[in-house]
């Protein structure tokens, strides 16, 4: 059992003053020996602040596992780890341990704490983080549970769902032909993938099944109409959610899979302000998605947006599963779709060795085997280094002739250096081959090579088909400000305005990122991008 009381960095010390700053919102209330001040599952628990006795957080029995007492924490503490800020149901009970004093800050007493008083918010945002880590190394984890065909893409999907959001869990996968030897695991592999949620099983889970057990999904708030909704949670969507929820406004930021978007896919970025030795994009990612809920953020995910309308005072964006979301504003960074290529059998690999991204979760479905890396732009260079460096030899397919011409000078000096990639310009990738998984592919200037993996950097298309209705280029780009076309502009006249930077041929509708005509298709060009349509829904807003 973890002691948070031990450990400063998981029950910092408060002043009297800072405990009584605290304090001054939350509701007191008297507990006996074995009350439980919250129950896990349950959805909106408050944060618990211990005034006298000790609350103990509890692992509830799983069919499998008997209940196991996680942590305690003591007088002048506060019970609640990072998923009380995004609305995430409690995956722990906290029950007090003797008589004692507590009191419950809603949680939306707690998010004012956390914006308006920058000292105690730091101490409570490094706590909560802490927390977190500190449950990912014990039994806590298996309260979310995925077991599943560790090749498949439904496998895949849930874990990738869990890791963006940084969701406390433990994945099990299994070999296609392999079995569960445990009786209280059993299940016809049929229904995989498995979320074992509190010990209970989902069958077929997918992302939204297993959001919605958690609340992470969307429900329509208290607030009714929020000033801005975010379609689209990579960077610039991150970066306008950030800005506008630092700046006073009510932020929904949506996602069909998880925030991230293709940056969180990035296994390195060398070259973005602020960072001389690199980062990941899921690390960069999870930082930005941490400082969003903490501005009070609402991140949901996932979260398809199917369509969206002008109406009188703003916009309502309509969700796939029929929702609807009432916005005095909109900003679309939906960002583009994974181009395939057209090879037969290309949906059956996906299935089994074609993957969009390099990470780490990628990375361990190749374990250090022979892989092809399709593309000639910065990202399938970072791919192909990134899996050079962790044991894979490397084949690196490139339709130009020329490396440099669409990838950034630093990453084509380092990959002619590296002797595990083998680089082949003027060349295309014409067939796949494999029983079960991709085992080969047949590259028209080298013949047939052995390969687990197919990493696919060939581009993307803007993910703009629901935004019909926006003013758009032939290759389906939004155009936005002096770019929007003539032909739309009847009802600005009307307005006795132009659009402003980033909107488009919508009033109050703004895009920004990859989505948008003329972006640079860089993070940081995102995140500027994200951040100035705030700036301009501000001006929107007040006129």
């Amino acid at each position: 059992m973890a002691e948070f009381v031990e450990d400063p960095r998981l029950a910092p010390s408060l002043s009297e003053e800072q405990w009584e700053r605290l304090c001054a919102r939350a509701v007191p209330r008297t507990v006996a020996d074995g009350d439980l001040v919250f129950r896990t599952g349950e959805r909106d628990y408050p944060m618990i602040l211990v005034e006298e006795g000790e609350v103990e957080l509890v692992r509830d029995p799983l069919r499998w596992l008997g209940e196991e007492v996680v942590a305690r924490v003591g007088p002048r503490s506060f019970v609640g780890e990072l998923g009380l800020l995004n609305g995430q149901s409690a995956f722990l009970s906290a029950r007090a341990v003797g008589p004692g004093r507590v009191r419950s800050l809603a949680r939306a007493d707690l998010r004012r704490v956390l914006a308006e008083d920058d000292e105690l918010g730091d101490i409570i945002l490094h706590a909560l983080w802490e927390r977190r880590e500190s449950l990912r190394k014990g039994t806590a984890a298996y309260t979310l549970k995925f077991v599943g065909d560790a090749t498949s893409q439904e496998f895949l999907a849930l874990r990738r769902f869990a890791e963006r959001f940084d969701l406390v869990h433990t994945a099990v996968g299994l070999a296609p032909d392999e079995v569960i030897e445990n009786p209280a695991h059993r299940i016809d592999p049929a229904d995989f993938p498995v979320a074992y949620i509190q010990g209970e099983p989902l069958v077929r889970a997918t992302p939204g099944m297993v959001a919605e057990r958690l609340g992470l999904a969307y429900e329509r708030g208290e607030e009714g109409v929020v000033d801005v909704v975010i379609v689209g949670g990579g960077p610039a969507g991150l970066a306008a959610a950030i800005y506008a929820a630092s700046e006073g406004l009510s932020a929904v930021l949506l996602d069909a899979v998880a925030p991230g978007g293709q940056a969180a896919a990035t296994s390195r970025i060398e070259n973005f302000l602020g960072f001389p030795f690199g980062v990941s994009g899921g690390a960069l990612i999870g930082q930005a998605t941490l400082q969003a809920i903490k501005f009070g953020v609402r991140v949901c995910a996932p979260c398809e947006a199917a369509a969206l309308r002008s109406v009188d005072g703003g916009v309502e964006v309509t969700l796939a599963d029929g929702g609807i979301i009432h916005a005095r504003s909109a900003v679309v960074t939906s960002g583009a779709h994974y181009r395939q290529l057209p090879l037969e059998r290309w949906e059956d690999f996906e299935r089994g060795g074609i993957h969009y991204a390099a990470t780490p979760l990628e990375l361990r479905q190749v374990a250090e085997s022979p892989v092809v890396v399709v593309g000639g732009a910065n990202s399938a260079g970072q791919a192909a280094l990134f899996l050079a460096a962790n044991g894979c030899p490397v084949h690196l397919v490139v339709r130009r002739g020329d490396l440099g011409a669409t990838m950034s000078s630093y990453l084509v000096d380092r990959i002619h250096t590296d002797a595990r990639i083998q680089v082949h310009t003027r060349s295309n990738v014409v067939g796949l081959a494999g029983a079960d998984r991709l085992e080969a592919v047949e590259i028209d200037t080298a013949g047939s090579v052995a390969a687990r993996g197919l990493f696919c950097f060939i581009g993307a298309d803007p993910a703009t088909g629901w935004v019909s209705m926006l003013d758009r280029d032939d290759a389906g780009f939004i155009r936005t400000g002096t770019d929007v076309t003539t032909q739309t502009l009847d009802h600005w006249q009307r307005m006795g305005r132009e659009p402003l930077p980033f909107e488009t041929s919508i009033p109050r509708v703004f895009a920004a990122g990859d989505v948008r005509r003329g972006s640079m298709k860089r993070v940081a060009a995102a995140v500027g991008e994200g951040s100035s349509a705030i700036a301009s829904v501000h001006r929107a807003l007040a006129g």
